[in-house]
């Protein structure tokens, strides 16, 4: 089945499970920057488990043009879609799939397609090539896209203690004058996941850093609950 093949397969899918009493409210959650079919998680992953079965996944060399494919087409869960296609090749993601990455952050962009690429995909790609992090993420924190600087501050939330807290805490210093929103509540998404394996660590970095309300609200809701 060709890549085309393919996507016309999940095109007649969510056509069929279309429900626009359900687009209408998700459009407008999504401050109405994207048309949407109406399809809820449960049902949208429920219809396409069979394409996404290891059996029946097309083979690696199709992942961009499968994604890109999605990502041209204006309802959402197309994009929702080709996070889960590209989840499944995470295991073999490699510096050829960093242009990949970059066009999900950058194309689209919203919290809802950012923060899965970034925790699970990009993520999985630094863990498989370690030495791309300082380059990539010094091409990242210095672009001033914000974007790509939350992801530099999202990527190793499931790494737990592996990570490398010296390059997150530079990270957050070098972004805790922001005022972007998305800026500062990731600052404090990325402190409370860790605090979750280091608590300690995090009161004093927090303690000793100068934070917005809403991250420092953030990072510490974890540990003011025990």
């Amino acid at each position: 089945m060709s890549p085309q093949q393919y996507i016309n397969e999940i095109s007649k899918l969510f056509e069929a499970n279309a429900d626009p009493a359900t687009a209408a409210p998700m459009k407008k959650y999504m401050k109405n920057l994207f048309e949407y079919y109406g399809i809820k998680t449960p049902v949208r992953h429920e219809v396409t488990k069979p394409y996404l079965l290891k059996s029946s996944l097309p083979p690696i060399e199709d992942l961009e043009t499968i994604v890109k494919l999605c990502w041209e087409k204006p309802q959402r869960e197309f994009q929702y879609f080709a996070q889960m296609f590209a989840g499944k090749y995470m295991m073999q993601l490699d510096e050829s799939h960093v242009e990949l990455m970059e066009y999900m952050i950058t194309s689209k962009s919203w919290w809802d397609t950012v923060d899965y690429v970034a925790g699970n995909l990009v993520g999985a790609l630094f863990q498989n090539r370690p030495e791309l992090i300082p380059v990539k993420t010094g091409e990242w924190m210095n672009s001033g896209n914000m974007w790509l600087q939350r992801t530099c501050l999202l990527f190793q939330l499931k790494y737990k203690s592996n990570t490398d807290t010296e390059l997150l805490f530079g990270f957050i210093r070098r972004l805790n004058t922001s005022r972007e929103f998305f800026i500062r509540k990731a600052i404090g998404w990325a402190l409370r996941e860790y605090s979750k394996t280091d608590p300690n660590t995090v009161i004093k970095f927090v303690e000793s850093t100068e934070l917005s309300g809403l991250s420092r609200r953030e990072a510490l809701k974890v540990v003011n609950k025990k």
